[in-house]
């Protein structure tokens, strides 16, 4: 007897509709971003539905039996059915909606200034959370304590905090990539000098720990030719460390290029200097501004709309910059 429809997870469904395609348990775990034991796990209580083994193994992978090779479209139409149900859905606006993103810092400040006003018109009655970006925040994405991600990367083929090292269940799209530059007040006495790289190492340094490191791909570049930076103190946000350098004649900042509309609005006593280094090795110091997020709302009605918000608002203020920065 074919127990009641209400006592079966219609999630299942998904996990058979999966594996129909895929023909493995593997590829079908990472397409669901879970584990491959989670998808076997959901095929024997399939298999306890329908008393029917479902699947079994071949040559070249999963065999489906004639029972699910028969439920194969009737899937494909369910599963129509259900995005046609959501997608009227996602024409309402519900209420009492939370959006929760971890930004880098200054980006927050500067770029997306108006994105609470946006979301506030499009979802009335809903709340924002908007957080500095740290050491958790990935990890905050994939539990699903936060929807949204956007920080500067590395592409530093050795760094832990490369672009290549997000897992695969994380999605992301970056923005746009600069270098970072080095900031330091106006009077410094390095600024008097040939600014090259034995002036830049000759002075104290301030460092922002990245992603938890205390170090970064510059530092790692420069261990390569056996060289290091002075670094006199550590902070952990590249608004403070601009503070910092705009207070003192002797420290320098590095931080990435986007900064500079931080600096020209907050400290005008600041200016910078690129990295003093030949362009292959500073290639390998880009900085591409990410937004990140988890594979699992790639088609969230609200995630979507807040994607392209996001996109939209830091486009325009990047263009702004590049335009009024160009060639200073």
């Amino acid at each position: 007897m074919t127990p009641p429809l209400n006592r079966l997870d219609l999630n299942l469904l998904i996990t058979l509709k999966l594996l129909l395609q895929e023909r493995s348990v593997s590829k079908a775990a990472k397409r669901l971003s879970v584990t491959p034991s989670a998808v076997s796990k959901s095929l024997n209580k399939l298999r306890d539905w329908f008393d029917d083994p479902l699947f079994t193994n071949g040559p070249s992978g999963l065999c489906p039996t004639p029972l699910a090779m028969a439920m194969e479209e009737e899937l494909v139409n369910w599963m129509a059915l259900t995005s046609q149900l959501a997608e009227r859905r996602s024409d309402e606006t519900p209420k009492g909606m939370q959006f929760r993103l971890m930004i880098e810092s200054p980006l927050s400040t500067l770029a997306l200034q108006q994105l609470p006003s946006q979301i506030l018109e499009s979802y009335p009655d809903s709340s924002a959370k908007l957080l500095d970006w740290n050491s958790d925040s990935l990890e905050a994405i994939v539990s699903g304590e936060v929807d949204l991600g956007l920080s500067g990367r590395e592409v530093y083929i050795r760094s832990k905090e490369s672009i290549n090292t997000l897992p695969y269940y994380v999605d992301h799209q970056v923005l746009f990539d600069e270098p970072p530059l080095v900031f330091l007040h106006q009077d410094h006495p390095a600024l008097k000098q040939n600014w090259d790289l034995e002036t830049f190492l000759s002075f104290p340094h301030i460092n922002v720990t990245w992603e938890g490191r205390d170090l970064w791909a510059l530092d790692d570049k420069l261990a390569e030719m056996g060289l290091s930076r002075n670094i006199s103190l550590w902070l952990s946000q590249f608004t403070q460390s601009l503070l910092m350098a705009e207070g003192s004649t002797q420290l320098m900042a590095t931080a990435p290029a986007y900064c500079r509309a931080y600096a020209s609005r907050f400290h005008p006593e600041l200016t910078w200097r690129p990295i003093p280094l030949p362009q292959e090795p500073l290639s390998e110091l880009s900085v591409p501004l990410t937004l990140i997020w988890h594979k699992r709302n790639n088609h969230n009605p609200k995630l979507l709309w807040l994607r392209q918000q996001v996109c939209q608002l830091v486009q325009l203020w990047y263009t702004d910059c590049s335009q009024r920065f160009d060639g200073k």
